[in-house]
């Protein structure tokens, strides 16, 4: 069924001949279907469960219902994700079932789908929280689950690499079939809200540091946060160029808002980190000291918007759309074992190489109701906006 699946999108293409090739051959292979493997009576609960709506929330609402975490508010947190996390983790599952181009059949994407499958097994199996131990249970069991799909991203991407390998050698290139691009905005989406509603409850259990409520800090400091991001990408760029350009920091380091610091510093770490290589790439050979990144806090009603600019040369205009989708990269690309790449316990991985860094830091942006966009000057250099949004009240987007 998957490569039926699979050849009705790329018949829609008219210039995948080199892609039906390679799916004739995908077709006449076994595809490892989760039937195969898993209880009859367990697919069709995943199934009867990705049938069922996601509940979305917004940054304020985890605010506001964590701000005092008494015993009752713990379990009532508890009861919601006892309830809403088997239905995000079946549609996850269904999605993973029924990729196109074969990409369901490849080794580590079955890996990502076990994992989800075993969790959702978990849940289900737990029985319902009614009192202050079984909510301690059941965190325990939280736990477990952040802690087994720490590496969705990179095991997703080594799946992904080697469709886009094989792709290449019919003559194919990724960026042609969107269907591919559009899954992962998704399936990735989908996964920054399950580990933030995870890792906020297990946070609200832990000793609260000051000024945050969970993983949330109230009081971020975009300009502190930016300033962090940015020794941490000119130390990558030292060590891989032996020197890094100077970055100067505009904006009010006494204004703070509330946010997540780790997606922050990630976002920002990505955009500095690609400046960075950018303007050591174009002045590279030049006598002068190349000319300093810049980047701009600015503090708006609505809106928190960080910019980020560069003298790096630009991008063409024919390539800006290139740097969304995924596995588009101007560094290395390389092709680990799925054991080779870790992912920080409190934050996303840094996939350097893969393409990943701008798609992510923009799913980063719009989960909480922010955005990424990039303005180029081919000749001259790039500017990246990125927008937070302050008030918090945007409903997660779930796909």
């Amino acid at each position: 069924m998957a490569a039926e699946v699979a050849y009705m999108h790329a018949s829609k293409i008219a210039n995948a001949s080199g892609a039906l090739r390679y799916l004739n051959r995908v077709g006449s292979s076994k595809v490892a279907r989760l039937a195969d493997s898993a209880p009859r009576e367990v697919v069709d609960d995943i199934f009867s469960c990705a049938l069922k709506k996601q509940t979305g929330v917004s940054l304020k609402y985890m605010l506001d219902f964590g701000a005092n975490p008494i015993e009752r508010q713990l379990i009532l947190s508890a009861q919601f994700l006892h309830n809403e996390l088997p239905v995000r983790l079946a549609h996850r599952v269904a999605e993973l079932e029924n990729l196109p181009f074969g990409l369901s059949a490849k080794s580590p994407v079955i890996k990502v789908r076990d994992w989800y499958v075993e969790s959702f097994k978990e849940l289900r199996q737990f029985k319902p929280i009614r009192d202050l131990d079984s909510e301690l249970k059941f965190t325990e069991l939280l736990k477990h689950i952040y802690h087994r799909h720490r590496n969705v991203v990179p095991v997703m991407a080594i799946g992904v690499a080697e469709l886009k390998k094989e792709l290449r050698a019919e003559g194919n290139g990724l960026t042609e079939f969107p269907e591919i691009h559009q899954f992962l905005d998704g399936f990735y989406l989908s996964r920054i809200g399950i580990r933030i509603l995870i890792g906020q409850h297990i946070a609200l259990h832990e000793p609260q540091r000051e000024n945050h409520i969970g993983m949330i800090c109230t009081k971020c400091s975009p300009v502190q946060v930016a300033n962090d991001a940015i020794a941490d990408a000119r130390s990558v760029c030292m060590r891989e160029y032996a020197t890094a350009p100077e970055v100067s920091v505009y904006g009010d380091p006494r204004f703070t808002f509330a946010y997540v610091p780790s997606h922050l510093h990630h976002m920002t770490f990505e955009l500095v980190k690609n400046s960075l290589r950018a303007v050591n790439d174009r002045f590279e050979d030049a006598d002068n000291e190349p000319p300093p990144v810049r980047v701009v806090v600015a503090e708006g009603d609505e809106d928190v918007t960080i910019k980020v600019s560069d003298e790096g040369g630009g991008i063409p205009r024919s390539g800006l759309p290139r740097i969304w989708t995924y596995l588009y990269s101007t560094a290395q690309s390389p092709l680990p074992d799925m054991d080779d790449s870790v992912e920080g316990a409190d934050g996303p991985a840094v996939l350097a190489g893969y393409g990943y860094g701008l798609p992510i830091s923009r799913l980063y942006a719009r989960y909480f109701g922010g955005d990424l966009q990039i303005t180029s000057m081919e000749g001259y250099g790039t500017d990246a906006y990125l927008h937070l949004n302050r008030l918090g009240n945007v409903q997660e987007p779930l796909p």
